[in-house]
């Protein structure tokens, strides 16, 4: 059984006690951050800070000028952080505990560069602009995503990769006082999050749909959500353009990976649900026989979450449950969770959050660990 904690190279970097106490919970292996969204992140148990303002997307890597010079999507370093490659130290220091290190490469889900490049990003049927969310039916994105990949692991501690929002990201975005929580059924969530820019209305075009008529029946499913509205054929149609964009995504990330790190166990955060987007898009066809293993959200405690683990063992690719010890989670309702995720046929279970997490997360963490590593099927 293997056990994961996830954690940022900011909760280990200056914290000399991080290692062995990340040891002493039981897990097999970090999933340290390499590439990575803003974020505010707490540090509970660090000894010399307790909030990190990580305010935009960066690569905890030295970003090369020749690398990157005269492209328009490039990457930033953490202008937070004082060390040159903020990876590799947080790496080093792990391994030296004795414990594997996968580097946590997120991908198209990038505010700063929506931002800049609005041209790149998601846009929904009623023009409005998703700029945390760079679209992959753009070659250049594509582009940025594979070098992005293959900078991250280049020469670095690298036992494994899992890559985050390789795909295409929606209406839904976990970010900073988001305000729109139950706005919509999940059924217009469904149109809201089909992209309609430049890239895709061209893929649309070639096989065989208007873009216009596209649109507008989008947005009347909107304000009426009923699949009838959208009809099965024009849903195919658009989920298969965005497969195959979504493929050619991860055939270039995976190279890129492979480029640096030919060995690397290669983990997909994926949903079963084809039409998932977001951090872990909906597999496609192909995307299970690309990797190694699948990343399966299952943070709510109910019993929908073993469901979800339970479709995805169904591609024969080996799938971890990711599981959350911070709140909303109550403590008392994680350890039937797990028995579930694993009853489901999890193999692995990988936790989050090994720096967010106070002292009271860090039993829980022991808690879940030493459960998983126990358990045997009834």
């Amino acid at each position: 059984m293997r056990v994961t904690g996830h954690a940022y190279p900011w909760d280990v970097v200056g914290d000399p006690a991080f290692p062995a106490r990340t040891r002493d919970t039981g897990v097999d292996s970090v999933t340290l951050a390499a590439a990575y969204h803003a974020t505010r992140a707490a540090t509970p148990l660090h000894p010399r800070h307790q909030i990190v303002d990580a305010h935009g997307t960066a690569l905890y890597r030295p970003v090369r000028e020749a690398v990157w010079a005269g492209r328009r999507l490039r990457p930033v370093g953490p202008k937070w952080m004082d060390t040159p490659d903020p990876y590799s130290e947080a790496a080093v220091a792990l391994r030296a505990a004795g414990l594997r290190v996968d580097a946590w490469l997120v991908l198209t889900h990038d505010s700063r560069l929506g931002r800049a490049h609005p041209d790149l990003a998601v846009v929904n049927c009623f023009g409005d602009p998703y700029p945390y969310a760079l679209c992959p039916a753009h070659e250049e994105v594509r582009d940025y995503a594979a070098t992005l990949a293959a900078e991250a692991v280049r020469d670095a501690p690298v036992d494994g990769v899992s890559l985050e929002a390789c795909g295409q990201l929606g209406l839904t975005h976990a970010g900073p006082h988001e305000k729109t929580d139950g706005a919509w059924t999940p059924e217009a969530a469904r149109w809201l999050s089909v992209c309609c820019c430049a890239a895709c209305q061209a893929a649309w075009s070639a096989r065989g749909l208007d873009p216009t008529e596209v649109q507008t029946t989008l947005r009347a499913a909107v304000r009426a959500p009923a699949d009838s509205i959208v009809g099965a054929e024009t849903s195919a149609a658009l989920l298969a353009a965005r497969h195959e964009t979504t493929d050619l995504l991860r055939a270039q990330i995976v190279d890129g990976v492979r480029s640096g790190a030919p060995d690397a166990v290669l983990t997909l955060h994926a949903q079963p649900d084809p039409w998932a987007t977001g951090p872990s898009p909906g597999l496609t066809p192909s995307a299970a026989k690309d990797v190694d293993r699948l990343l399966v959200p299952a943070w709510p405690t109910a019993p929908a979450s073993a469901e979800l683990v339970a479709a995805a063992t169904a591609t024969g690719t080996p799938v971890d449950a990711y599981v959350t010890v911070l709140p909303p989670a109550q403590a008392e309702a994680l350890p039937a969770h797990v028995d579930r995720l694993l009853a489901a046929g999890a193999s692995g279970i990988a936790l989050y959050h090994l720096g967010l997490a106070p002292r009271p997360g860090q039993d829980l963490l022991r808690t879940l660990a030493g459960r998983s590593h126990g358990w045997r099927p009834a």
